[in-house]
């Protein structure tokens, strides 16, 4: 049978939607992959103007500069090691990207400092035996009173929000590190404030940042807490270190040679050109009209020498059978859908044949040699050759009968 093509003006949808179905999903997964990327990086980057001391909103520590000041003590703000004298220091590195060969410097020259920091190297390399454990939020405060830090215990209670810490076993083995503001219990438990004696002074940890904010400061005692550990002295170096700054730990960026993003760059845009290129389709498909018109025979000719060449004897054998039951139910009035056991009974009752001799021949079992096939192939033939003359009228002497069993001729 010729195959037909489609109207010229008729619109080819599943084509289109096979077409453009897989870009489609691709862009979509690109949407939500930045729209994920996004808000992670959104939700992980830190407030910029959090413990700013210049600022004065919410999250800024402009009002704890300005009580220190009223009080005495100088804040210099900088964001560069060198300029950090040896009194009390705020290392302000909640990011940790302080290098560590900087930090203990600072912790040699300096007689007090206040670390606010979330970085296990920042903390080991100051010389303070804990690692960070986990965000505290809300608004809930803890008791301070009985704390060995003397700013704390001066406190009485402060704030918890902020970070918490637990105590390394080697530091506590040791016992130079004292801890306050518990926050959890059990094995859960961990500390708002850590203090550790250095070679060169000591340093306490702030987890309790909540007691530096502009809109926290007057809760509970953390103005006590604050001033106690900034303003002891006159001086106070308020050291904030900034990404890819001199006091920055390298980044594998850094580390990398110059020309690494020209060519990862151009990498990038030659695998788009690439995708492109082998991803274009000059117009819609369309459907070839065949030169000659190849006969249905020729056909099963051609799938014949291939179960031949293949030596798949039952595939062949199956095959004909397929066909001859199509063939043997359509005679017999029967509706295509059919089922196997309706053809072999109207078949039997037909031919007068018994119903297991017929559905051996129609359905069968494996063909192990040529013979076998031909025998098969030959019963088949018997078998529609029956039928036909049952539903013709013809009468069937003995003899044919015995001619027309399934089975019976070589």
């Amino acid at each position: 049978m010729r195959p037909t093509a489609p109207q010229p003006g008729a619109p080819d949808r599943a084509g289109r939607r096979h077409r453009f179905g897989p870009w489609v999903l691709i862009a979509v997964l690109v949407v939500v992959f930045a729209a994920l990327t996004a808000a992670v990086q959104g939700h992980d980057r830190a407030d910029p103007t959090a413990l700013d001391p210049d600022s004065a909103t919410a999250s800024g520590s402009r009002a704890l500069v300005r009580v220190l000041e009223q009080r005495g003590t100088r804040v210099d703000v900088t964001s560069r090691a060198d300029a950090v004298d040896g009194r009390t220091v705020l290392v302000d590195d909640p990011r940790g990207v302080l290098d560590p060969a900087v930090a203990r410097r600072i912790a040699r020259q300096a007689d007090h400092v206040v670390l606010i920091t979330s970085d296990a190297t920042t903390l080991d390399a100051f010389g303070v035996g804990a690692e960070p454990s986990a965000d505290v939020r809300g608004r809930a405060t803890v008791s301070t009173a009985s704390c060995t830090i003397p700013a704390a215990a001066a406190a009485g209670s402060v704030s918890a929000a902020g970070a918490s810490y637990r105590v390394t076993d080697r530091a506590r083995s040791d016992g130079d590190v004292e801890v306050c503001a518990p926050s959890g219990s059990g094995d859960q438990r961990a500390w708002g404030l850590v203090r550790a004696t250095t070679p060169g002074g000591d340093v306490t940890v702030l987890g309790t940042t909540a007691a530096l904010r502009n809109d926290t400061i007057t809760t509970a005692g953390n103005a006590a807490l604050a001033l106690g550990l900034l303003g002891s002295d006159d001086q106070l170096t308020w050291y904030t270190p900034v990404p890819g700054g001199a006091d920055a730990a390298p980044v594998l960026g850094d580390l990398a040679p110059p020309w690494v993003p020209s060519v990862l760059a151009f990498l990038g845009l030659t695998a788009v050109a690439a995708a492109v290129w082998r991803g274009r389709r000059l117009g819609p498909l369309v459907v070839e009209r065949l030169p000659v018109v190849v006969r249905a025979a020729e056909t099963t000719e051609g799938r014949a020498r291939l179960y031949a060449r293949t030596r798949d004897r039952t595939h062949a054998l199956d095959t004909l059978r397929v066909a001859a039951i199509r063939r043997i139910g359509r005679a017999l009035g029967l509706p295509r859908s059919a089922h196997v056991d309706e053809v072999v009974r109207a078949a039997a009752r037909a031919t007068g044949i018994p119903d297991a001799r017929v559905g051996a021949v129609l359905v069968g079992g494996p063909v192990q040699d040529d013979p076998a096939l031909v025998r098969g192939a030959a019963a088949l033939d018997d078998l529609e050759r029956a039928v036909r003359r049952s539903t013709s009228g013809d009468p069937v002497a003995s003899s044919d009968h015995d001619r027309d069993r399934p089975g019976a001729r070589p």
